[in-house]
C-alpha cells in the first residue's frame, strides 16, 4: 500500500504538536486516512485529537506486557488514528531509545498494514536530532520533513540544526527537507525572517499560520481548531496548508 510519510520537527514549545494535530484533522476532513504518531516523551501530541482523553503510550503498554494494537492506537477527531510513543520513567532511561522501542512495537504489530493510513504524520521533538529522535528520518519511516519555526532566535536556531541533520542523512537516501511551516509569534518582520531562514536551509516557507486567539480557545476546550472553529479564518489556513502538503509535499507516494 502506498502512503505518504511525513515528519514534523521543531523546537519544543513552538506549536509543533498544535500544527501537526490541526493538519492531521484538516487532512482527515478532506477525506484522507491519517495516522499521527507522537514522538515526544510528554505524550501530548494527540491530546487535542482525543479531546484531552488520556492515551496509553506504547512504552507504558509494553511495560505491562505485549500490547494489542487496539491498546495503543485510538481513533480521534474525524477518524485520525492516534498513537503516542511515550518515554521512560522520570530520571530513568533514554527518551530516544524509547522511540526506537515504540517504532519496533508498531512494526511488530503490523500497525500500518492493519490500519492502512494514506498519510502518517510523525510529530517529533526537534531541539536535538540524535539517537531515537532521528529515527523517523534515519530509518526510512518518514520520507518528507517539515520544520515548524517562528522568527524568534532560538526557534530559528533549532530549525537550522534540524536542517543540518537532515542534510547529513541525505547522502544515505533518507528523508529530505521539504519546507518550513511558519507558526507566527507576531514579531516585527517575521515573514522576511522566515523567508531568509528557509532560503539558508535550501528550502521555502510552505505555509504561514498567524498568531490567533482561536488556538488558545480551542485548546482550552481540548479540541483542534478544526473541530472547535471549523468555519473560522485559522481553520481555512490549516485546510490550505494540508492541501499544500498533499499537492507539492516533496515526493512521490511510496510504501
Amino acid at each position: 500500500m502506498s502512503r505518504r510519510r511525513i515528519a514534523i520537527y521543531g523546537k519544543g514549545g513552538i506549536g509543533k504538536s498544535t500544527t501537526a494535530s490541526n493538519v492531521s484533522a484538516a487532512l482527515a476532513l478532506q477525506g484522507v486516512k491519517v495516522m499521527q504518531i507522537g514522538c515526544d516523551p510528554k505524550a501530548d501530541s494527540t491530546s487535542l485529537l482525543l479531546n484531552g482523553s488520556p492515551q496509553l503510550t506504547i512504552l507504558d503498554a509494553c511495560r505491562e506486557g505485549e500490547p494489542d494494537l487496539d491498546d495503543i492506537v485510538r481513533t480521534g477527531f474525524a477518524g485520525v488514528l492516534c498513537a503516542e510513543c511515550g518515554g521512560p520513567r522520570p530520571g530513568v532511561g533514554c527518551a530516544g531509545r524509547g522511540i526506537i522501542t515504540a517504532f519496533e512495537t508498531l512494526d511488530r504489530l503490523e500497525a500500518f498494514e492493519a490500519h492502512k493510513p494514506e498519510v502518517v504524520v510523525y510529530d517529533v521533538l526537534g531541539d536535538v536530532v540524535c539517537g531515537g529522535f532521528a529515527m523517523p528520518i534515519r530509518n526510512g519511516y518518514a520520507r518528507e520533513v517539515y520544520v515548524v519555526s517562528s522568527g524568534e532566535r532560538m526557534s530559528a536556531y533549532a530549525a537550522t540544526n534540524i536542517a543540518a541533520a537532515i542534510g547529513n542523512f541525505r547522502t544515505h537516501g533518507y528523508a529530505r527537507l521539504c519546507g518550513v511551516i511558519q507558526n507566527s509569534r507576531g514579531i516585527e518582520g517575521e515573514d522576511a525572517i522566515l523567508d531568509g531562514l528557509a532560503s539558508s536551509m535550501g528550502t521555502r516557507v510552505i505555509g504561514r499560520v498567524p498568531r490567533h486567539r482561536s488556538v488558545q480557545e480551542a485548546e482550552s476546550a481540548d479540541m483542534t481548531v478544526m473541530e472547535h472553529s471549523p468555519g473560522g479564518e485559522l481553520a481555512r489556513i490549516y485546510q490550505a496548508l494540508a492541501r499544500r502538503l498533499m499537492e507539492d509535499g516533496g515526493g512521490e507516494l511510496d510504501g
